[in-house]
C-alpha cells in the first residue's frame, strides 16, 4: 500500500476513534452529576437529602432546556461584538442534518457543572424555586459568554489564555457564584454565635450525615475526571499524559491534605481530606495537556493546603457558611489551576501548542517563558471573575427582590424535604435523629416572636394545646404543690422553650427526641402522587418537676415560647407528682426540687 494512503486511512481511523472517545468522555462527564449529587448529599444533614438530590437532577434538565435555546449560541455561535459572545442561532432546529451534535451534547455536560457546583455552597436554606431560577440563568447566560471568551473562538482565546479543562470557565465560575451567593443568602441557622455587640464568638460545625455517600461521589468525580479532562484529547500520547497529571495532582492533594490536617488538628480530617481530592482534580483541569510530571506534583501539594485554607478563611474571616467546602475547592482551586498555567506549561509535554497570537510559543515561568504567559492567564482569570461576580450578584439581587432566595427559618430547622418537596425522610424507614439545628438563633431566625401577645385566646389554644390532670381522692380533687410538665414541641421552637425555661427559673429538665405521628385534616402529603396516612416527623419532648414556681406560670411561658399561630405547634401535659426523691441527697418532695427551680 502506498505510505501515502497508508497513513490517511491511519488518520481518518484515528478520528474516528477520537470521535468515539471524545463522546464517551462527555458520558463519563455527565455521570459526574451523580458524583456530585453524593458529594453534596452526603455533606449534608439527612432532612435535606432529596432537596439536595432534586436540585442536581434539575441542574441537568433545566440547563439542558436552556442551553437549548439560548446558551450553545451564545457559547459556539459566530463571533459577535470583537469576541465578547456568540450569535444566538437555533440550528439544532433548523438545520439538524449537519447539526455537530457531539459538540453541543459534549459542551452541554460542561455547561451543567458550572450550575451544580452552587447548589453545595448555598445547601439547606435557599428556596427551590429560586434556585431553579439562577441555575438557568447560569447555563443560559453566564457561563456560555464566559466560556465563549476561552474555547469559543473569543477574545481570550485570541490572545493565547489557556484553560484546557476549565479550572477557570467552570469552577472558579461556580465557585465566585457558590461565594456570593452563600454570602447574600446568610448561614444556616447555628452556624455561627454572637456575643451582645454582634460579634461572631464561635462557629459551630455541621457534620455531614453520610461520610461514605460523600466518599462514593469523590470517587464517581474522580473517574469523571478522566473524561472531563481527557475528552478533548487528540492523540494517544496527549491522552495518556492527561490521564498522569490528572492522577498525580488530587492523589498528592489528598496526602499533603491528610499530613496537614494530623499535625495541625492531632488527627487526620476525613472530610478535609475528600474535600483535598476534588481541590487537586480542580487545580490540574486548566493544566492538565501543558505541565509534566514535576508540574502537577507541585500543583497537587498547594491545592491540597489551599482547600484547608480556603475552608477556615470562609469560616473564621469573611464568615460565609459553605456547608460542602465547594468554595475552597471550586473558586480557590479554580484561580490557582489558572495561574499554574502560567508557571509550569513545558514544551515537553506532547502536542504541545502554547502560542501568543503572533505564534510566538509561549512557556511557564518556570520553565524559561517568563512572565507573558503567567500574565495573560492572570488577565483572563480576573476578566473571568469580574463577568461572573457582577453578573451572578444581579441575577440574586432580582431574585432576592421578588421569589425571595431563603427558606423561612421554621422550614430550615424542620428540613427542606418535608417542606419544599412533601417529603418526610428521605431514608424512609429509617429513624433519623438531627439535633444540630438546636443552638444559638441567629439574624435570620424569625419564628413568629411577638406574635403571642397579639393571638386570641382561641387561637393561643387551638396551637397550643393544654392537657391537666386531675387527681381525686375521697371525692375531692387533691393538688399536691408538685407538677409535672410534659411538653411535646418542634424541634425548631426548643432555644426559645429552654431560655423561657430557663429565665423562670426552672434550670432542670429532661429532654427527649421523639417522632411524632399524625397527620392534620386537609394537610396531606403526597409520595409518588399518593397521599401519606401518616407522617413521621421529629419532635422534642421536655419534662420538668415544679413546685415554688407556680404551673399556670410555667405553662402560660411555654405556650409563648412555642407559639408561631399554626396548628400543631406543640402540646403540654400538667400532672400531679405525688412524691419525689433526689438519689444522691436522700431529700424528698419540695427540698429536691430546689435546685433546678
Amino acid at each position: 500500500m502506498d505510505e501515502s494512503i497508508k497513513s490517511l486511512v491511519l488518520e481518518l481511523i484515528s478520528d474516528q476513534v477520537f470521535g468515539v472517545w471524545f463522546l464517551i468522555g462527555a458520558a463519563l462527564v455527565f455521570w459526574m452529576q451523580a458524583g456530585f449529587a453524593m458529594c453534596e448529599t452526603g455533606f449534608t444533614r439527612a432532612k435535606n437529602a432529596g432537596n439536595i438530590i432534586m436540585k442536581n437532577l434539575m441542574d441537568f434538565c433545566i440547563g439542558t432546556v436552556t442551553f437549548v435555546l439560548i446558551g450553545f449560541g451564545l457559547f459556539l455561535g459566530e463571533d459577535m461584538l470583537f469576541g465578547f459572545l456568540g450569535k444566538p442561532n437555533f440550528d439544532v432546529f433548523t438545520n439538524y442534518a449537519s447539526f455537530d451534535w457531539s459538540n453541543f451534547v459534549f459542551n452541554l455536560v460542561f455547561c451543567a457543572t458550572t450550575a451544580t457546583i452552587v447548589s453545595g455552597s448555598m445547601a439547606e436554606r435557599t428556596r427551590f424555586i429560586s434556585y431553579c431560577v439562577y441555575s438557568a440563568v447560569i447555563s443560559a447566560v453566564i457561563y456560555p459568554i464566559e466560556a465563549h471568551w476561552t474555547w469559543g473562538g473569543g477574545w481570550l482565546a485570541a490572545i493565547g489564555f489557556h484553560d484546557f479543562a476549565g479550572s477557570n470557565c467552570i469552577h472558579m465560575v461556580g465557585g465566585i457564584c457558590a461565594l456570593i451567593g452563600a454570602a447574600m443568602l446568610g448561614p444556616r441557622i447555628g452556624k455561627f454565635e454572637k456575643d451582645k455587640d454582634g460579634k461572631i464568638t464561635k462557629v459551630n460545625a455541621f457534620p455531614g450525615h453520610n461520610l461514605p455517600l460523600a466518599a462514593l461521589g469523590v470517587f464517581i468525580l474522580w473517574l469523571g475526571w478522566y473524561g472531563f479532562n481527557g475528552a478533548a484529547a487528540t492523540t494517544v500520547e496527549q491522552l495518556g499524559a492527561i490521564f498522569v497529571t490528572t492522577t498525580i495532582a488530587p492523589a498528592i492533594a489528598t496526602v499533603v491534605c491528610m499530613i496537614f490536617t494530623w499535625i495541625r488538628y492531632g488527627k487526620p480530617d476525613v472530610s478535609m481530606c475528600l474535600n483535598a481530592s476534588l481541590a487537586g482534580l480542580v487545580a490540574i483541569t486548566a493544566p492538565c495537556d501543558v505541565v509534566d510530571a514535576t508540574g502537577a506534583i507541585i500543583i497537587g501539594a498547594v491545592a491540597g493546603l489551599l482547600v484547608v485554607f480556603g475552608v477556615w478563611f470562609c469560616d473564621h474571616i469573611i464568615h460565609v457558611d459553605d456547608p460542602v467546602g465547594a468554595v475552597a475547592v471550586h473558586m480557590f482551586n479554580g484561580i490557582w489551576g489558572t495561574l499554574a498555567v502560567g508557571l509550569f506549561a513545558t514544551n515537553t509535554a506532547p502536542t504541545y501548542a502554547l502560542a501568543d497570537k503572533n505564534g510566538q510559543e509561549l512557556l511557564g515561568l518556570f520553565y524559561g517563558g517568563g512572565f507573558k504567559l503567567l500574565g495573560i492567564q492572570a488577565l483572563g482569570m480576573l476578566s473571568t471573575a469580574a463577568w461572573t461576580a457582577v453578573t451572578i450578584f444581579i441575577t440574586f439581587s432580582v431574585i432576592k427582590l421578588t421569589l425571595g432566595l431563603r427558606a423561612s427559618a421554621e422550614e430550615e430547622i424542620t428540613g427542606l424535604d418535608i417542606t419544599e418537596h412533601g417529603l418526610p425522610s428521605a431514608y424512609s424507614g429509617f429513624s433519623i435523629h438531627d439535633m444540630s439545628g438546636m443552638m444559638e438563633i441567629n439574624d435570620n431566625t424569625n419564628l413568629g416572636e411577638g406574635e403571642y401577645d397579639n393571638a386570641t385566646e382561641l387561637q393561643k389554644n387551638t396551637a397550643v394545646k393544654v392537657v391537666k390532670e386531675t387527681t381525686i381522692a375521697d371525692g375531692a380533687i387533691v393538688d399536691t404543690g408538685m407538677h409535672k410538665v410534659a411538653i411535646i414541641a418542634k424541634l425548631a421552637r426548643f432555644d426559645n422553650l429552654k431560655k423561657a425555661l430557663n429565665d423562670l427559673g426552672v434550670t432542670g429538665m429532661t429532654v427527649t427526641q421523639v417522632m411524632g405521628c399524625g397527620i392534620q385534616k386537609g394537610a396531606g402529603e403526597y409520595y409518588r402522587g399518593v397521599e401519606l396516612d401518616a407522617t413521621l416527623l421529629p419532635k422534642i419532648k421536655v419534662e420538668v418537676i415544679v413546685s415554688a414556681i407556680p404551673v399556670d406560670k410555667v405553662v402560660e411561658a411555654v405556650k409563648k415560647a412555642l407559639y408561631t399561630g399554626h396548628i400543631g405547634d406543640g402540646k403540654i401535659f400538667v400532672y400531679n407528682v405525688s412524691r419525689v426523691v433526689k438519689v444522691r441527697t436522700g431529700e424528698e418532695d419540695f427540698a429536691a426540687l430546689q435546685d433546678v427551680e
